[in-house]
């Protein structure tokens, strides 16, 4: 039964709407929302999907409601999200006919259910504040969730987390911003994290991506690639849904940068960072898709020989559900594009599947969200608007590779050990010092070689602790480093990072700061730990590890260092050297002996 047409136009700002903030930024746009209204897909109307020649399209299942992500398991079986009902369903096709046998199974309930990732006969699920891994049994159900992390930050706006396995073995985390565009408090928002299989510990790999729910790695390169959700309320045309290749430790714009570099007219950074400063730090898009289509799932196409495979010509392209405009006039998304590859290299996005915008764009039969490849190479398409779950097969003639592709696990693995497996700052030919004079540090919270508070760990209030220490003739700025060499994979892990305190400066309260630029004291700025923040992050050995050292080391320096604010600690050595008037150490332990509860 068709639905009545309710298709909805309003028109924010009849006059243009203005932004301006201190700095003079100023903006003019007309904003316009409009959503179309859902019918229901017809055999008629889903008669005008198009794809190239030589595709099919077709239902694979039906009825399934708010249909989210989809993760294809070896065998096939081919398990499904549904946010809005929060659960996990299990679909098989055990002839091969293209369409899902019988009901659906659920397999799993969790508030939220959103993120799949399948890896070692086991699927993960991540909803919007917790991870869960459970065995997947011989008839496809799954065993016990179990708990891995369940302190996920605030979701906000963006609650869809959405997750993959690398190919170098790590579980990555797509985690939303909280707002349209504004200062994050918890620095895991806007980020792509990597966790370790088991939940134990985790990473911020990179930064500044307001919602990156669709990730994968280029099959022939190994490289991570992202499509990041562009704000709001900028009119119609702006701001362009991002393409970024996401490598660790870059930050990637938002909320300040936008798009290939255009400055946000709305926002100010803290620490009276200026915006060409922040755009300097920040890493511009690869190319532009139509603003305020949705990027959702991204999945590069690895298929080889298979039945329903692609043309030998899409191995190694990537292809992305739009699901759909309602912040412009005239709709964009509700499609499934392609994005063309050469060389490794991402050369221009183009329509795919389309003609899920029904009756001139008024109304829509399909919002598409999840995307996978079958085992039989054919795509799955989940649309949470109608509960349709599309297959997109080839059945033409066109020479289909002869094998799949596989990606390297060398670049994650590269840049996840960049700066691992050296000794302690203190001891390397960068700080070598110009004297034999000493700095005495002095923590009032612990003494040297005891023990650190657990106030200042992650494990608690992930505080830093107050310092002190003695001034140094002639010293024209101080640094601090604080590093964990009992660390394993990673050594030494990096704690804190801080340069440019003023020579007037000679101790720092407890609870500094974590941004990147302070303003008290004046102009410190402060770099990338291990973790991937900015400014302290607190000890946080394994539960049960026997204690770690953390060493806390402050050097005073000749003059002040052109070094930007979020650099990591190798870049803040090379500029270190030559410069160090005197260095003094002081080393406290922690060890974490109750595993907390989550």
């Amino acid at each position: 039964m068709t639905r009545p047409l309710s298709t909805a136009l309003l028109c924010l700002a009849a006059a243009s709407a203005w932004a301006q903030q201190g700095d003079g930024t100023r903006f003019s746009t007309d904003n316009n929302i409009f959503k179309p209204d859902k019918v229901d897909p017809t055999p008629q109307r889903m008669a005008g999907i198009k794809a190239p020649p030589g595709f099919t399209v077709t239902p694979f299942a039906t009825g399934l409601k708010n249909a989210r992500i989809i993760a294809v398991a070896p065998n096939g079986n081919v398990y499904l999200s549904r946010r809005d009902q929060g659960d996990v369903l299990l679909l098989r096709d055990t002839n091969g006919d293209g369409r899902a046998d019988g009901q659906p199974q659920v397999v799993a309930s969790r508030p939220g259910a959103h993120g799949l990732a399948i890896r070692d006969n086991k699927l993960y699920l991540v909803t919007v504040r917790e991870l869960f891994v459970a065995d997947i049994q011989p008839d496809g159900r799954l065993g016990t969730l179990k708990l891995l992390a369940g302190d996920l930050p605030d979701a906000g706006q963006h609650a869809n987390r959405t997750i993959a396995f690398g190919p170098d073995g790590m579980l990555y985390m797509s985690v939303g911003s909280t707002c349209n565009a504004c200062n994050e408090t918890n620095q895991e928002n806007a980020t792509i994290l990597r966790f370790t299989p088991d939940g134990s510990s985790r990473t911020i790999v990179a930064t500044g991506l307001r919602n990156t729910i669709g990730f994968d790695w280029q099959p022939r390169t190994g490289e991570l690639w992202g499509f990041d959700h562009g704000i709001d309320f900028l009119g119609d045309e702006e701001q362009p849904e991002e393409l970024n290749r996401i490598e660790q430790g870059r930050q990637y714009g938002w909320p300040h940068v936008v798009g290939a570099g255009t400055i946000y007219p709305q926002s100010t950074p803290v620490g009276e960072i200026s915006k060409e400063d922040w755009k300097a730090h920040s890493t511009p898009m690869v190319l532009g898709y139509a603003a305020h289509a949705a990027p959702m799932q991204l999945v590069f196409y690895r298929g080889g020989a298979a039945p329903g495979g692609f043309p030998a010509e899409y191995q190694g392209d990537a292809f992305v559900t739009m699901r759909g405009s309602w912040n412009r006039k005239n709709p964009s998304g509700y499609e499934i594009v392609r994005v063309r590859f050469q060389n490794g290299e991402a050369r221009a996005i183009e329509p795919f599947v389309t003609g899920f915008l029904t009756d001139g764009n008024k109304t829509h039969i399909a919002r598409p969200v999840g995307l996978a490849m079958a085992k039989d190479g054919a795509l799955l398409m989940a649309d949470d608007a109608n509960g349709v779950i599309y297959r997109v097969a080839y059945t033409g003639n066109a020479r289909r590779p002869t094998a799949g592709l596989m990606p390297p696990a060398g670049p994650m693995q590269q840049q996840a050990s960049k700066g691992s497996g050296v000794p302690v700052a203190f001891t390397r030919p960068q700080t070598e010092a110009k004297s034999q004079a000493a700095i005495v540090i002095n923590a009032p919270a612990f003494a040297k070689g005891g023990e650190i508070p657990a106030r200042f760990s992650e494990y608690a209030d992930g505080i830093s602790p107050q310092l002190a220490w003695n001034a140094v003739p002639n010293a024209k700025a101080y640094a601090i480093i604080m590093e964990d060499p009992d660390a394993k994979p990673v050594t030494p892990v990096v704690h804190w990072l801080a340069w440019n305190i003023p020579a007037n400066v000679t101790g720092l309260p407890e609870g500094v700061q974590e941004q990147p630029r302070l303003t008290s004291p004046e102009g410190m700025l402060q770099g990338r730990t291990s973790h991937g923040s900015t400014g302290w992050y607190g000890p946080h050995p394994p539960v049960g590890d026997k204690p770690h050292h953390y060493h806390f080391q402050v050097y005073a320096l000749d003059d002040m260092l052109a070094v930007p604010w979020g650099a990591d600690r190798d870049t803040l050595l090379e500029a270190m050297q030559g410069h160090v008037l005197a260095k003094g150490e002081l080393v406290g332990t922690y060890a974490q002996k109750q595993k907390p509860q989550k």
